[in-house]
């Protein structure tokens, strides 16, 4: 079987990539002209250099292919231009899609996310079923994932195959940028962490992600959506296990969400729009965490066969990937 990935340089498709390398698949992994290729070390596949917004000049590295894993996304709480990120997760989405019908490739494999969900603000914890709209998305990165979600669904329903994955917050190793999630464990690395908010992640191993990827194209139902996610969480709860890891103290001091939104509005009007700096508080980051991110990951259990793994191992893994590169001193 020959594979289209694209994303594979990032955090979870250089995993999925691997996955997919190690059951023997041919590969062919879109990669930027400006992307590092680390992460892809040791994989045995065919590189193609391409551009989502251009999707076009990637017909002929479709053509052939008997599948297409669409991981590739521009995840960011901070965007200088939001048009560059909807021309990514948006506008490339829907034309990748309708260049894999073009070329004939069967099967798609849609990596969404689970900010797509309808999540509240008193924890309750939520599944496919619950009810969301685009007014419910804060943030242009949860705008441009549940618009780019609508492509895939869409397609779906207008018969191409199409398998929907939303994992929740993946934790692992080589999370290189690092993602957001990954920045909170480099941040509490280097003691960066001196308060928190009241705000609750779903934190996902990365490898099992990876692997749902796989077992998706052959078990997935085309047009459905399946939460991949581990254990709910609160921000303390994973300072805490951080903690009992490293040894390294978690903060007691709990920040009102409304001292958050000061400290955000001036790191993001002064680092970001002045200095031109990715600042480290956003308006918008804030403004999510008011509501728990607790999922249910029931339908991919009972359907894919989803594993809900503890999240000791997957935390563990990132923070010695982080020490072993130097993003925060040796412990």
């Amino acid at each position: 079987m020959r594979v289209f990935i694209t994303g594979a340089t990032g955090f979870v498709g250089s995993h999925v990539a691997r996955c997919y390398a190690g059951s023997g698949a041919q590969l062919r992994l879109l990669t930027r002209s400006n992307s590092r290729l680390d992460a892809l070390a040791g994989i045995d596949a065919e590189t193609v250099v391409g551009d989502l917004r251009r999707t076009e000049g990637l017909r002929s590295a479709l053509t052939g292919c008997d599948a297409l894993v669409h991981v590739a996304a521009d995840y960011r709480l901070w965007v200088r231009d939001p048009q560059e990120m909807y021309a990514a997760n948006v506008d490339g989405t829907r034309e990748l899609l309708k260049l894999a019908r073009e070329v004939g490739v069967q099967r798609v494999v849609y990596t969404s996310s689970v900010a797509t969900m309808g999540f509240k603000t008193d924890g309750t914890i939520v599944d496919e079923r619950t009810p969301v709209s685009l007014d419910d998305m804060i943030g242009h990165y949860k705008r441009s994932k549940f618009l780019g979600e609508q492509e895939a669904i869409q397609a779906a329903r207008s018969g191409q195959r199409v398998i929907i994955l939303n994992p929740t917050t993946p934790i692992g190793s080589g999370d290189a940028k690092p993602t957001p999630t990954g920045r909170i464990v480099v941040d509490f690395l280097n003691k960066n962490f001196p308060a928190y908010v009241d705000t609750g992640l779903n934190l996902v191993d990365v490898g099992e992600v990876a692997r749902m990827h796989r077992v998706a194209l052959e078990r997935g139902t085309s047009g459905e959506r399946y939460i991949l996610g581990g254990e709910n969480l609160t921000l303390k709860q994973i300072l805490d296990r951080m903690s009992a890891i490293t040894g390294l103290p978690s903060p007691n001091l709990k920040v009102p969400h409304s001292v958050a939104m000061i400290f955000a509005f001036f790191d993001e009007n002064f680092t970001g729009k002045l200095r031109g700096k990715e600042p480290r508080a956003t308006l918008e980051a804030v403004r999510m965490g008011r509501k728990m991110m607790f999922a249910s990951s029931a339908k991919a259990e009972r359907e894919l066969g989803f594993k809900v793994l503890p999240v000791y191992n997957a935390l563990r893994s990132a923070i010695d990937w982080f020490i072993a590169h130097g993003y925060a001193p040796a412990r």
